[in-house]
Order: structure tokens, then sequence, then C-alpha cells
């Protein structure tokens, strides 16, 4: 019953979301009503601590969505001052082929937002950018989500590498370079396929019927694309350790992708549209807006993050001065959640949308209409969030009951490392990946199971620094497939109350991104 209890958090959003089709409001509210009194009758949580579990999971929904509103404002103060249609003019500039589209904008374009902001950010981004170039809503959430994978390990200026393994005995500066080097060691053997597991998805799922594959053509250009992100990756980790991993490594690959595709270098002769939304009139609108003015909000976000994360003095007033976070909730010590709101990602994108308005020299008014436009979105993704995040804290505070048990993560991990303990290089990065696919973060799948990892590795004589390199990788394989990302990425394509099919699309490369870093551990 303890085993059954502990992988609720798990099996039920996966029953209700996936097999059954529920929409993630309805799903997850089964899904936290079932796990609440499974932990309050089997692992004996007491009420006041479910409650403080609850309250700060809406308190981190809140956190979410004000990230969600950003990345939604933003978009349609582009929509309507007409930058998107400018960006995407510069997009067909370089190629109309929706192959090369998904690779740049999807994976290259992701990573870079992914090495700034990290926290979902990156799949709200880039998921509207493919609806505007003619995919699918369907095909934009899931493939964004799938691309925002290899650069998470370095997410947030390398985050889950420095705040996620800061509970390991003997973590600091040095350790945490040799992790981010065993990272991508073996991103050489997995990451460098994921610009292909894209194009797979794509040309497999969402091509219209009666059209043509498209894979094996683009097969070349996308291993090579994969190959200057991971091979830049490894020398970057090497030169500068985790916090600059993504930025650099996706800048690069971006200049290597985007000169080949530009000179149609390693790329096949058809143009491939056959993924295009039937349902949406493709209009090639045109604008006379610089490409640059166009593509200044995004500069502007990246600025901003970085400036608000690697300058000291900014960092500290980001953190300070607009502190809405709620400590000791309930008065139960250490159930918390942090809301420093001018450090959020989501402050730096409603700043952006502001900025983009004076820079462009639009009315302020396009902000308020902006801002209308997006709430319905918001309203529908609480719905599904509260619940969601709710069921996580209690997963995550399971350890506070009046019985002297486990908590549920540390039940979990004992009981899979007592079964795999010979083999565990092939099965520690699903521990990360589950991690992050209950929680919603590789950073908190690292603070989670870290120190358990590192426990099983000396106890079957592994080498602890490549064990932490595959938690790690593994969470950002589960970063695919968390509720709470796969929720903000339907939400801002239009696809509320769909959660499960894009799950449906995603589980899949998620499970291929992990067990490749399992049998790169194993080899290396």
């Amino acid at each position: 019953m303890m085993a059954a209890a502990a992988f609720s958090a798990v099996i039920l959003p996966f029953l209700f979301l996936v097999i059954l089709r529920m929409p993630a409001k309805k799903g997850m509210t089964y899904s936290a009503g079932i796990f609440f009194v499974l932990a309050f009758t089997v692992w004996n949580m007491e009420l006041d601590v479910l409650a403080a579990s609850a309250a700060e999971g809406f308190h981190q929904a809140l956190t979410i969505l004000f990230i969600l509103l950003g990345a939604i404002v933003l978009l349609n103060v582009l929509k309507l001052t007409g930058a998107v249609t400018r960006i995407n003019q510069g997009f067909r500039s370089i190629s109309t082929d929706m192959r090369v589209q998904v690779v740049i904008v999807a994976f290259l374009f992701g990573s870079l937002i992914e090495g700034a902001a990290g926290f979902g950010t990156p799949a709200a981004v880039t998921g509207p950018l493919m609806v505007a170039l003619g995919f699918t809503p369907l095909a934009a959430a899931s493939l964004a989500l799938i691309a925002d994978s290899t650069a998470v390990s370095f997410g947030a200026v390398g985050t889950p590498v420095i705040i996620g393994l800061s509970g390991v005995e003997g973590s600091g500066p040095e350790m945490f370079q040799q992790v981010a080097v065993e990272i991508t060691r073996m991103d050489l053997m997995a990451g460098t396929f994921i610009p292909a597991i894209l194009v797979l998805i794509l040309t497999l799922f969402f091509k219209n019927k009666g059209s043509s594959g498209g894979f094996l053509p683009m097969l070349p250009w996308a291993l090579m694309t994969g190959i200057a992100y991971t091979g830049s990756a490894f020398v970057y980790a090497v030169l500068f350790g985790p916090e600059f991993v993504a930025i650099l490594a996706s800048l690069t690959a971006l200049a290597v992708s985007t000169l080949t595709a530009k000179y149609n270098i390693l790329l096949p002769k058809e143009t491939w549209r056959e993924a295009v939304d039937e349902e949406a009139a493709e209009v090639e609108e045109s604008s006379d807006m610089s490409l640059l003015a166009a593509w200044s909000p995004y500069v502007i976000v990246v600025a901003l993050l970085l400036l608000t994360r690697m300058v000291e003095p900014v960092q500290q007033a980001a953190q300070t001065l607009i502190d809405w976070s709620w400590n000791d909730i309930f008065g139960i010590e250490g159930i918390s959640s942090d809301w420093e709101v001018l450090y959020s990602p989501g402050a730096v994108l409603l700043g952006a949308a502001l900025l983009t308005l004076l820079i462009q020299r639009k009315p302020f008014k396009l902000a308020g209409t902006a801002l209308k436009q997006s709430q319905s979105t918001v309203v529908g993704a609480a719905l599904a969030l509260f619940p969601t995040l709710a069921l996580v804290n209690a997963f995550i505070n399971s350890g506070m009951n009046a019985a002297d048990m486990l908590s549920m993560p540390d039940y979990i991990a004992v009981l899979l490392s007592a079964g795999l303990g010979d083999t565990w290089n092939l099965a520690a990065p699903f521990l990360g990946l589950l991690g992050s696919f209950i929680t919603g973060s590789a950073m908190v799948s690292g603070l989670t199971f870290s120190s358990i990892q590192v426990g099983v590795a000396q106890d079957v004589g592994l080498q602890t620094n490549q064990v932490l390199a595959q938690q790690v990788a593994g969470s950002a394989a589960g970063n695919m497939i968390c509720v709470h990302n796969v929720v903000a990425a339907a939400a801002v394509v239009g696809l509320v109350g769909r959660e499960g099919d894009i799950i449906r699309k995603t589980v899949g490369p998620a499970l291929v991104y992990a067990a490749l870093i399992g049998i790169a551990g194993f080899l290396l």
C-alpha cells in the first residue's frame, strides 16, 4: 500500500490525462483529491501539513501564471505592432522548410531562452512563434516541449547544477564544473539527436494526410546542428563551468544552422511544408519594420535576464524590492514559497513588452489591449495549475508525517535503488526524469534526489559525479512531460484542455532521451 501511495503521484496524472484524456483542470483535480486522501490515510500526513502544502502549491501557481501572463502579453504586443509578421519574414528568408524552422526556433532559440530564464519559459515563447509560422497548435506545443530538453541541464544560468546539487556533500565550483563536463560528454551521445528527434516527430505525427515523410533527407543537417550544439557545449563546460553552457552553445549552433540553412548546405533540395495548419489560412504577410526592431523584445528579454542574474547589485535589487514570498506557511517551518517579483521572468517579459512599444514607437494603449487578450488564457491555465502544484508540494513535504516515515520521494528512490543497484547507470536518469515529471523542475528534482543518487553510487562503486550528471540530464528529459510545463505550453497556443494529447506526443522522446543518457553513462 505504501508503494501504491508513493507512486500515485505519477500514476494518477498519467491515468487521467493520458489514458482517459481528461483536461488537466479536471484530471489534476481528481489526482490531487485522491493523492491527498492517500497521504492522510497511508502516509499519516497531518491535516495542517496538507493544508500548508496546498497553500504552497497555490502560491507557486501564481508565480508560474505570472510568467505565463508575461509571455502571452509580450506575444500579443508583438502581434499588434506587426513584429511577429516581420520575425516570420526573417525566418522564411532563412528557410521556408518547416523541418529547418522547428530546429532553429524550438530547439536553438528555445535553448537560448532556457539558458537565460528556465522555469518553463522557452515553450511559452517558442510555441506561439511556431503557430505564427504555420504549425498546428498541437505540433507547436509538443515540439516546443521536446526541444526544451538538452538545455534544461544548464537552465537559468546553471541553476539545476549549482542549486540542484548544492545539498550534496563536497558540492562547490570544482564539483559543479566536473558534473557539467560529464553532462556534456553524455550529451555528445544523447543530446546530439534531439534535432533529429524533432524532425522525426514533426514528419511522422504532424504531416497532413497523404503527405510524404521527409525525415531521412534532413538527417545530415539535423545531426550537424545537434553536434554544433553538444560539441560546443562540451567546450564551454570545460572552459567556464555550468553557468553559460546553454547560452553560448545555442548561440554557436544558431550561427552554424542559420548559415548552413541560408546556403542550403546539407539540406535537401525540396522544401517541406507538409505539416502546415490546414485550418489556418497561410498568408505571406509583409512588414516594413526592421528585423532588428522586430527582434528587439527578445534581445531585451535575454539582456534583462542576464543582467538580473549576473550583475550582483541589480540581482540584489530585483530579489528584494518587491518580495511576495510566503515563508513558514500556516506556521509550519520548512513549507515556504518564494516569489521575488522583479526577479521573475514574468516581470522581465512584461517589462520587455512595454519597452517594445517605446522602441517600435507604438501607443502604450496597446499594452492594455494585449493584457485583455491574455486574461482568459491565464485563467484557464490557473484551473489546472492549482491542483497540480498542490499535489506536487504534498508529495515533496510527505516526510512531515506523524509516523516518522520516509518522504515519498525518498521511499521511491530507496525502492528503485534496491532493485536496480547493479545497473544504476542505466536507471539513474529515470529517477531524475521522475523527479522533474512530478515536481516540474530540474532543480527541485536535483534537490530531492541527488543525495540518494550519491548514496547508491557509493554503494555499488560508481563515479558519483557521473551519476549526478545523469540525475541532472534525466531531469531535463522529464521537463518534456511535467504537467505544469504542459499546461503552460497548451495555454499559449490555445489548447487548454488538451494537455493529455500533448503528453502522448512528448512521453516517447522523453523516455528515449533518458535511455540515451543511461546508455551513455553506462558506456563512459
